[in-house]
């Protein structure tokens, strides 16, 4: 077995990093494959550094672009196994992973798929339930090793975990907060989103400034410095006010009727503005 490949589906947290010591440990040699999502936020240079730290060889799946994003948006938009809290289809979203890392396990004629997955931790795509389906729709049925379930891991604690860190000497990142679909405060601003269309550099606007559709025109407007440079780099329909106010950007063609609202938008959220003409907003807000 010394010199036989497996992948490990690799996010870059705590147990995906021990599964790929595990199987190391086990003999294997190690391919990391790491899937880029548009809405997660995971630290590329930290997953590479891992890697390379380790000896593990990596792939990356760029699902912010390309072919990829426009497959992974409509795994969003079509959930045909439900979601969460937020717009998450995250039983769809592991079936699309493990869909592609089958194929490349395929091409490379690597039998084995390892994953960090931990029985009981997440309530949607950690079940039993749910991860025998993800398993039988992915293709990937007696293939599939969960070395932290087979070191007798489960449920939400992390105590075991952490003990296995320090065992073998691996540094890890805090939780982040993960995927931002699972966040229902975006809820309604993912629905419009989805049905509307949006591109790669479109997407990263997501979590950034305050979003309000207004006449069927998607408007984001800047909380601070930092988000207004951001809306600036943009280049289409953009308000950038001679007073201290947030900068507009305006992602739909806007008839005239739309522009004045965006003003008195500006205006509102500006120093000047007060909490009555922000609330007249309100129903605009996504």
């Amino acid at each position: 077995m010394a010199d036989e490949k497996c992948v490990v589906l690799f996010s870059g947290g705590l147990d995906s990093r021990l599964a790929v010591r595990i199987m190391q440990k086990k003999g294997f040699e190690v391919v990391a494959v790491h899937f880029k999502l548009p809405f997660s936020k995971d630290s590329e240079d930290e997953i590479r550094k891992f890697c390379d730290d380790s000896n593990a060889e990596i792939k990356i799946f760029d699902c912010a672009k390309g072919k990829l994003f426009k497959e992974y948006l409509a795994v969003i938009k079509d959930a045909k196994f439900g979601r969460g809290a937020g717009i998450n289809p995250c039983v769809d979203c592991k079936i699309f992973m493990f869909q592609k890392a089958k194929k490349f396990a395929d091409a490379k004629k690597i039998k084995f798929i390892a994953t960090g997955e931990v029985e009981g931790q997440r309530p949607m795509s950690q079940t039993k339930k749910s991860m025998s389906l993800i398993e039988e729709k992915s293709g990937l049925r007696d293939r599939i090793i969960k070395p932290l379930c087979e070191s007798g891991i489960f449920g939400r604690q992390r105590k075991k975990q952490i003990a296995f860190a320090k065992k073998f000497k691996i540094n890890y990142p805090s939780p982040a907060g993960g995927c931002i679909l699972c966040e229902k405060e975006l809820k309604k601003r993912f629905e419009f989103l989805l049905n509307r269309g949006m591109d790669k550099k479109e997407a990263k606007l997501v979590n950034v400034g305050r979003h309000f559709v207004i006449n069927d025109c998607w408007v984001v407007i800047g909380r601070n410095e930092k988000e207004n440079k951001i809306l600036e780099s943009f280049r289409k329909d953009l308000i950038v006010p001679d007073f201290p106010a947030p900068t507009a950007l305006v992602l739909d063609k806007p008839t005239e009727k739309v522009l004045k609202k965006v003003n008195k938008l500006i205006k509102a959220y500006s120093k000047q503005g007060s909490l009555n003409e922000r609330k007249n907003f309100e129903k605009y807000k996504i």
